[in-house]
């Protein structure tokens, strides 16, 4: 098809670089080109979702090896629970800090640090011998999934509001992916360095070099080719006086005092911190329950994780869609009918009986749960926008949390037997998502009720902002971004304003 040279000016947008991909007027992408490295909107996109799954691989590499790492170093029950609990435990803090770090530096440069700073725990993780170091090895391993909230801050910085659910979504599952691609990864290379003739005790340990070179060459890219947002990375906009370096104490103050951060980092405890939980277990409550050989139960468990390939973008794109025809009340509405969903099949797969009709339910559990994820994170852009990042990492941060008190109350020890305690974790995610019918939106509504009369997008997200900081300009890529949300006001509010958008000089339609 032939290509059409289109040219579209856009108020205020001065000598600003053409892109390749169409853009709003905050420079942020208007499509999204799956197959594409276009910079910088796709190649973030890229390099965001494999770190993020190289760190999911890593962090998740110890539990399908666990019967055989459970012998060698001679593991109780509690010593695994314990570790389980210390994978996730300290990404809780990781992830908030990762946020404010990325609201003042910028993701590139916070999530290459992180990674980079994690991955000797990933080495070591092939010289413990107790059941201390195992637990240290996969608690300061575990730091790494803090990189979600850059992957998320990042999409979100990259793709307009109606792309952002789709974005978020795709990256975020791509990435959570690696959970389940390392019950695969790993039994393999353990039986091929077997194979070449190592011994069952030194095959596990050998194995985790895999990971742990993935993980470092990923952080290499990042801090090669990423960049932090459509204009540049922060320091050099910092230095141009093109982006307002933000202080810590108004960013913490912004995100503490809005309730519906808190309300999604409860509901995405027990969607996101169910599905780390079942990361840690699944392998092993195959392997005992149903009597199946280690690779068979990785590949069982692997079959929950990959399933994010297409679930978790999936409740993205569903995000994207019910705002298309209902705005931010229809991505509420489908977040909390999704999450209620996912804790219907939990329960019902505490209760299935059979090898066959566990995995039937495991998949379709993994599809609601995962979905629910990517359609958190449909919501999470819009509740601020000057600490976006710190909620980010309050949402992620509850994830964790979830994880770790439905490991500690659960499968710590033998109060409980897994197949009850993955029983009673699914009735805690049909509790915990109830309260999405609380948050609503001044400007659009929320799932009960409408929106204030007279109350825009605008007057929303220049209220995190002084009047003496609003003189300064400094509010106004807030108000840019409230320009381009208008549709989750829902089809009525569509017809009163529209984004305004670039057009690549030269576009092939078939590009989009």
């Amino acid at each position: 098809m032939a290509k059409k040279s289109l040219e579209v000016e856009v108020e205020d947008e001065g000598d600003a670089a053409q892109f390749k991909m169409p853009v709003d007027s905050d420079h942020k992408a208007t499509e999204f080109w799956l197959f594409s490295f276009a910079k910088p909107h796709m190649r973030a996109f890229h390099l965001s979702w494999f770190s993020f799954f190289c760190c999911f691989v890593s962090s998740f590499a110890a539990p399908p090896l666990l019967p055989v790492i459970r012998d060698n170093l001679s593991l109780t029950t509690t010593d695994i629970g314990n570790a389980g609990i210390a994978s996730v435990s300290g990404a809780v803090f990781a992830r908030l800090a990762m946020g404010a770090a990325c609201d003042l530096v910028g993701p590139r440069l916070a999530s290459a640090s992180l990674i980079l700073i994690t991955t000797p725990a990933v080495y070591c993780s092939s010289l413990i011998d107790s059941a201390t170091g195992f637990l240290l090895v996969r608690f300061f391993t575990g730091f790494s999934l803090a990189t979600f909230v850059s992957t998320q801050f990042w999409m979100s910085s990259m793709f307009s509001p109606p792309k952002v659910g789709l974005a978020n979504g795709v990256a975020g599952g791509w990435g959570n992916m690696g959970g389940g691609a390392t019950q695969l990864i790993m039994p393999l290379v353990y039986e091929l360095i077997k194979k070449i003739g190592s011994t069952n005790f030194i095959a596990w340990r050998i194995a985790f070099f895999i990971p742990g070179v993935m993980q470092t060459c990923s952080a290499i890219a990042v801090l090669m080719f990423g960049q932090d947002m459509p204009d540049g990375n922060y320091n050099k906009l910092h230095k141009a006086g093109e982006k307002h370096k933000d202080n810590f104490s108004e960013v913490f103050k912004h995100a503490v005092t809005n309730y519906r951060g808190w309300i999604l980092a409860l509901t995405y405890g027990y969607c996101f911190g169910v599905e780390l939980t079942i990361d840690n277990i699944i392998a092993q409550y195959f392997y005992d329950r149903f009597g199946v050989n280690i690779s068979k139960a990785g590949t069982i468990a692997a079959s929950f994780g990959l399933a994010n390939i297409v679930s978790r973008p999936g409740g993205g794109l569903f995000s994207d869609y019910l705002s298309k025809f209902f705005g931010m009340r229809g991505r509420l509405w489908g977040l909390w009918v999704v999450q209620t969903l996912g804790g219907i099949f939990c329960v019902i797969l505490g209760r299935t009986n059979s090898l066959a009709g566990s995995i039937v339910v495991l998949l379709l559990f993994s599809l609601f749960c995962q979905a629910a994820c990517g359609l958190t994170f449909g919501v999470v852009p819009f509740v601020s926008r000057r600490s976006l990042g710190l909620i980010s990492g309050m949402g992620g941060g509850g994830g964790n949390v979830g994880a770790v008190l439905t490991q500690l109350i659960f499968f710590h020890n033998s109060k409980y037997s897994t197949e009850d305690g993955i029983f009673y974790m699914g009735i805690m995610i049909l509790v915990c998502t109830l309260p999405i019918a609380l948050i609503h939106f001044p400007q659009w509504g929320g799932m009960l009720c409408g929106p204030k009369p007279g109350y825009t997008p605008e007057d929303y997200y220049q209220s995190e902002w002084s009047h003496h900081e609003q003189q300064k300009g400094y509010h106004t890529a807030s108000l840019r971004f409230a320009e381009n949300s208008v549709r989750e006001g829902g089809r009525s509010a569509r017809g009163s304003g529209h984004s305004k958008h670039t057009v690549p000089v030269e576009t092939s339609l078939t590009d989009v």
